[in-house]
């Protein structure tokens, strides 16, 4: 895979090159390289090691919104079987920037639901970049009440900048829609578990992160609101954005120290877009293991759970 390096990543992206350079005049010549290229590797996994040992909130914000990161529909197909995806809010629309509908994990069915940002450049287009409008919402609603008749788990993706904030998803209450999420979403007698794959941003992703278990990757970012806006607000200048980030706390180690989230899943080296077979495998692991522990609970002790939980944010120990 060709990798859009970040900034801060230029010096891996320079050594990356050498080695790149150096694989092509092995490939055409009869010179026997492998050791200087293994130990170019070796030297760029080092390096890559001790930049991302010491990210800022910010930096952590560049990787979660990254170009190549994996997206709702990449871990559908690397985790789940036979996914049958389900459209529309039964009124107005298709609702495309939620993704969502029935599988099998592990083979045992789900319902899976998460947002959807989007390839190339079209498709972005018709998934308002990840950004779901009242009819995604109701869609999301009503694959809610669907697995809780079934009794399906629901395992949902989070990654969203925010609900869409035009005049018209205003007009068609979006607040309300992501206010019934919310209210269903802690009623259901069904497991709830939410993970935030890249950006958690708002009440956009709080509408299908209402679980019993939350979970963030590591490079994942959540909170009330993009860096750039809160600088936009506090300092009148999007260009505070990286004094928001650190301020607001939005990386996953933040929130979990806040107890906001329940687990925290470590991603390969340099990010899930590196590796996404084994951030997948990843993930797998962990919805399998939290599903196997709220299947022990009885529904009434799911929801007596998910009370306190709730009840419990913003409480100092």
């Amino acid at each position: 895979m060709n990798l859009n390096f970040l900034d801060f990543e230029q010096k891996i992206a320079e050594l990356e090159a050498k080695i790149e350079e150096l694989r092509m005049v092995e490939k055409d010549s009869d010179i026997n390289i492998t050791e200087e290229i293994q130990r170019l590797e070796e030297k760029s996994r080092q390096l890559t090691g001790q930049i991302f040992a010491r990210l800022t909130p910010w930096q952590v914000t560049q990787l979660a919104r990254h170009s190549q990161r994996p997206h709702t529909a990449d871990y559908i197909e690397r985790i789940f079987t036979d996914f049958d995806e389900l459209y529309g809010d039964r009124m107005t629309s298709s609702g495309p920037s939620i993704m969502g509908g029935l599988a099998r994990l592990n083979g045992e069915p789900v319902m899976v639901i998460g947002h959807e940002k989007g390839r190339k450049t079209q498709e972005k287009v018709i998934r308002n970049f990840g950004m779901p409008q009242p009819e995604d919402y109701r869609k999301a609603l009503r694959l809610f009440h669907m697995a809780e008749k079934f009794g399906l788990p629901i395992i949902t993706l989070i990654d969203t900048p925010g609900a869409y904030p035009g005049i018209g998803a205003e007009e068609r209450s979006q607040s309300e829609a992501i206010a019934r999420n919310l209210l269903v979403l802690a009623r259901l007698k069904t497991p709830v578990i939410c993970t935030v794959i890249g950006e958690g941003g708002s009440g956009g992703a709080l509408a299908i992160g209402v679980g019993d278990c939350v979970m963030m990757l590591q490079y994942a970012i959540y909170s009330v609101i993009s860096p750039e806006g809160c600088a936009s607000i506090l300092w009148k200048s999007a260009d505070k954005a990286p004094l928001a980030a650190e301020s607001m706390g939005v990386s996953a180690e933040r929130n979990l120290e806040l107890g906001l989230i329940d687990r925290v899943l470590p991603e390969p080296l340099g990010g899930a877009h590196r590796n996404p077979d084994l951030m997948a495998s990843t993930l797998h692991q962990a919805l399998t293991e939290e599903l196997v522990r709220l299947r022990g609970f009885s529904p009434d002790q799911l929801l007596e759970m998910r009370y306190r939980r709730l009840m419990a944010y913003g409480k100092a120990d």
